[in-house]
Protein backbone atom coordinates (compact mmCIF):
# COMPACT_ATOMS: atom_id res chain seq x y z
CA UNK A 1 0.00 0.00 0.00
CA UNK A 2 1.19 3.32 -1.12
CA UNK A 3 1.75 6.37 1.68
CA UNK A 4 -0.53 8.71 -0.31
CA UNK A 5 0.18 11.07 2.75
CA UNK A 6 2.89 13.39 1.02
CA UNK A 7 1.09 13.07 -2.39
CA UNK A 8 1.56 15.87 -4.52
CA UNK A 9 3.73 17.83 -1.16
CA UNK A 10 7.23 19.47 -1.70
CA UNK A 11 10.16 18.81 0.25
CA UNK A 12 10.63 21.83 2.50
CA UNK A 13 13.72 24.41 1.12
CA UNK A 14 17.52 23.90 1.89
CA UNK A 15 18.57 27.56 3.16
CA UNK A 16 21.62 26.37 4.23
CA UNK A 17 23.98 22.71 4.17
CA UNK A 18 26.85 20.89 5.83
CA UNK A 19 27.73 17.38 5.43
CA UNK A 20 30.04 15.35 7.81
CA UNK A 21 32.31 12.67 6.68
CA UNK A 22 32.56 10.04 9.65
CA UNK A 23 34.10 6.60 8.32
CA UNK A 24 31.21 4.93 6.75
CA UNK A 25 28.80 7.47 7.51
CA UNK A 26 27.97 10.78 6.37
CA UNK A 27 26.09 13.41 8.55
CA UNK A 28 24.33 15.98 6.68
CA UNK A 29 22.94 19.27 8.75
CA UNK A 30 20.37 21.00 6.76
CA UNK A 31 18.59 23.75 7.55
CA UNK A 32 15.43 23.88 6.43
CA UNK A 33 12.29 26.59 5.97
CA UNK A 34 9.32 25.62 7.26
CA UNK A 35 5.90 26.22 5.78
CA UNK A 36 5.12 29.32 8.05
CA UNK A 37 8.92 30.18 7.15
CA UNK A 38 10.40 29.02 10.43
CA UNK A 39 13.94 27.63 10.24
CA UNK A 40 14.51 24.50 11.39
CA UNK A 41 17.62 21.79 11.88
CA UNK A 42 17.26 18.46 9.79
CA UNK A 43 20.20 16.07 10.99
CA UNK A 44 20.46 13.10 8.57
CA UNK A 45 22.68 10.22 9.65
CA UNK A 46 23.41 7.67 6.02
CA UNK A 47 25.34 4.62 6.91
CA UNK A 48 26.52 2.09 3.83
CA UNK A 49 24.74 -1.11 4.28
CA UNK A 50 26.91 -4.16 3.33
CA UNK A 51 26.18 -5.36 0.00
CA UNK A 52 27.22 -8.04 -2.41
CA UNK A 53 29.92 -6.90 -4.85
CA UNK A 54 27.85 -7.21 -7.71
CA UNK A 55 25.21 -5.39 -5.86
CA UNK A 56 24.59 -1.74 -5.89
CA UNK A 57 25.28 -0.06 -2.23
CA UNK A 58 22.70 0.58 -0.13
CA UNK A 59 22.62 3.31 2.79
CA UNK A 60 20.45 3.48 5.76
CA UNK A 61 19.09 6.92 6.35
CA UNK A 62 17.82 8.43 10.08
CA UNK A 63 16.84 11.49 10.69
CA UNK A 64 16.47 13.51 13.68
CA UNK A 65 14.30 17.20 13.37
CA UNK A 66 15.72 19.80 15.73
CA UNK A 67 13.37 23.07 16.55
CA UNK A 68 14.30 26.49 17.45
CA UNK A 69 12.79 26.29 20.55
CA UNK A 70 14.62 23.19 21.89
CA UNK A 71 18.30 24.09 20.24
CA UNK A 72 19.13 26.19 23.60
CA UNK A 73 18.01 22.55 25.72
CA UNK A 74 20.08 20.32 23.37
CA UNK A 75 23.28 21.98 22.84
CA UNK A 76 23.29 21.50 26.73
CA UNK A 77 22.79 17.98 26.76
CA UNK A 78 24.84 17.53 24.13
CA UNK A 79 27.99 19.87 25.77
CA UNK A 80 26.93 17.82 28.90
CA UNK A 81 27.62 14.51 27.41
CA UNK A 82 30.22 15.37 25.50
CA UNK A 83 31.89 16.55 28.70
CA UNK A 84 31.17 13.29 30.55
CA UNK A 85 32.73 11.46 27.54
CA UNK A 86 35.97 13.59 28.14
CA UNK A 87 36.07 13.31 31.70
CA UNK A 88 36.06 9.82 31.01
CA UNK A 89 38.76 8.97 28.44
CA UNK A 90 40.44 11.71 28.42
CA UNK A 91 41.12 13.89 25.69
CA UNK A 92 39.47 12.80 22.67
CA UNK A 93 41.77 12.55 19.43
CA UNK A 94 39.83 15.04 16.65
CA UNK A 95 39.35 13.84 13.00
CA UNK A 96 41.17 15.48 10.27
CA UNK A 97 39.82 19.20 9.44
CA UNK A 98 36.88 18.99 7.22
CA UNK A 99 36.84 20.44 4.23
CA UNK A 100 33.64 20.76 1.74
CA UNK A 101 33.61 19.20 -1.42
CA UNK A 102 32.51 21.38 -3.83
CA UNK A 103 30.08 19.12 -5.69
CA UNK A 104 28.54 18.72 -2.10
CA UNK A 105 27.01 21.99 -1.74
CA UNK A 106 23.82 22.94 -3.56
CA UNK A 107 23.59 26.01 -5.73
CA UNK A 108 20.87 27.47 -3.38
CA UNK A 109 23.10 27.15 -0.35
CA UNK A 110 24.34 30.21 1.49
CA UNK A 111 27.50 30.06 2.91
CA UNK A 112 28.42 31.23 6.44
CA UNK A 113 31.66 32.81 7.60
CA UNK A 114 32.45 31.17 10.97
CA UNK A 115 33.99 32.89 14.18
CA UNK A 116 37.12 31.95 14.69
CA UNK A 117 35.88 31.75 18.41
CA UNK A 118 32.99 29.36 17.63
CA UNK A 119 34.90 26.35 16.30
CA UNK A 120 31.15 23.82 16.74
CA UNK A 121 30.07 22.80 13.54
CA UNK A 122 26.43 22.36 15.90
CA UNK A 123 27.02 25.68 17.47
CA UNK A 124 27.76 27.61 13.66
CA UNK A 125 24.58 26.00 12.84
CA UNK A 126 22.31 26.62 16.21
CA UNK A 127 23.70 30.71 15.66
CA UNK A 128 23.10 30.93 12.26
CA UNK A 129 19.53 29.98 12.70
CA UNK A 130 19.20 32.57 15.24
CA UNK A 131 20.42 35.53 12.88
Amino acid sequence: MENRRFEGKTEPEIVYSRSVKAGKRIYYLDVKKARNEDLYLCITESKRKQTGESEPPQFEKHKVFLYKEDFAHFTEGLNDVIAFVQSQLGAIEERQEWIPEAEETPAAVETVEEKPEDKSLLGSLLNKLKN
